[in-house]
């Protein structure tokens, strides 16, 4: 298999995407900036009141960014990775504050998750070769590695919080916010752009989408993006300020004798969620959506509803290996399926 760079691989599938309003009426001055952090592109588009006070506020979003990927990579040099190694000697070292609130958030979403979220197994991610900007090619690890890794049992609870000193009872605790740090990134982003003036902005980081207000007489419309082809399964209008977040096998994986290991792991087992194609969640909140979508994933086509109401998300759609949908009842009102409907729909509700 060819080497992806993961740039080029981002590009071509993302979870959701902005899609065109036509007929909206013509907004004020819209201003969209790219770039590339995170691991990801990034899309920004904020209609501000004042074009001064807008550029402003790109500029400020782009420098929040460029810090968040500095101080909060798993892989690259900087403070998290600082913390790591502090944490694999078992020593107590004092991080950077956005980390400890990192902690902090997760660690309760950790809890409501019943562990199915678990951002201390780092370890174990880039076991699996998902620690690299390079899509995972070669042999698999070997299955004694990763039951080592497994039975160490790192979990969030394990962490010793004194101030910004960080410390841990189990010293194979690596933190990875992968699957939490972007949508903390979407929060801040649409509070910086909101305390510069710019009320109307959508921020798409990855293919996880936040937005606030509207653009023009329409309100924002984002599309999900079928996991198994090209096109839209389904559009939803964001209802005052949402985050739209999607997570799945397509999204990053690799491939060993055309069976393909996606980069969502499973704590309880060591092994990436192969059942679930991808799960989308809506909430105000685009950190907890993030974290719920990793956690649904995780939890697979049979438990994820239960998962869902125990983590406070009433509206998620799965998608599972064969093209099946479930969803809630409250994304099911939300949701606009794409022409033709999908043959299999079932709606749930938790137990």
């Amino acid at each position: 298999m060819i080497a992806t760079n993961r740039r080029r691989f981002l590009s071509l599938g993302l979870g959701g995407f902005l899609l065109p309003l036509v007929g909206c009426g013509t907004p004020r001055s819209v201003l969209e900036e790219r770039s590339y952090v995170f691991g990801t592109l990034v899309d920004v588009v904020a209609v501000p009141t004042e074009p001064a006070q807008g550029a402003a506020a790109m500029r400020s979003v782009g420098t929040g960014f460029a810090r968040m990927h500095r101080d909060w990579h798993a892989w690259k040099p900087g403070a998290l990775a600082t913390l790591n190694a502090a944490l694999a000697r078992g020593e107590s070292i004092a991080t950077n504050p956005s980390i400890v609130d990192l902690i902090r958030g997760s660690t309760l979403i950790h809890r409501n998750s019943r562990g199915l979220f678990n951002p201390a197994i780092g370890a174990l991610v880039g076991l699996w070769g998902f620690h690299d900007d390079e899509m995972p090619v070669g042999a698999l690890p070997a299955p004694a590695q990763v039951e080592a890794l497994r039975r160490q049992q790192p979990t969030m609870d394990d962490l010793v919080l004194d101030g910004v000193k960080v410390a841990s009872r189990n010293r194979s605790v690596q933190l990875d916010f992968g699957g939490y740090a972007k949508g903390v990134a979407l929060d801040w982003a649409l509070d910086t752009l909101e305390g510069f003036g710019c009320r109307d902005a959508i921020v798409n980081l990855g293919g996880n989408l936040a937005a606030m207000g509207r653009r023009g007489d329409r309100r924002w419309r984002i599309g999900i993006r079928h996991p198994q082809g090209e096109g839209v399964v389904a559009a939803v209008d964001v209802e005052g300020r949402e985050a739209v977040v999607t997570s799945g096998s397509y999204e990053r994986y690799r491939e060993q004798e055309g069976i393909r290991y996606p980069h969502v792991i499973d704590p309880r087992t060591g092994q990436p969620a192969r059942a679930v194609a991808s799960t989308t969640v809506i909430h105000r909140d685009a950190g907890l959506a993030d974290a719920a979508a990793t956690a649904l994933v995780v939890a697979g086509p049979h438990h994820w509803v239960d998962v869902a109401a125990a983590m406070g998300i009433t509206q998620a759609m799965l998608i599972d290996g064969d093209g099946a949908i479930q969803l809630t009842p409250a994304m099911h009102q939300r949701l606009r399926f794409a022409a033709p409907e999908p043959a299999s729909i079932t709606v749930v509700s938790a137990t």
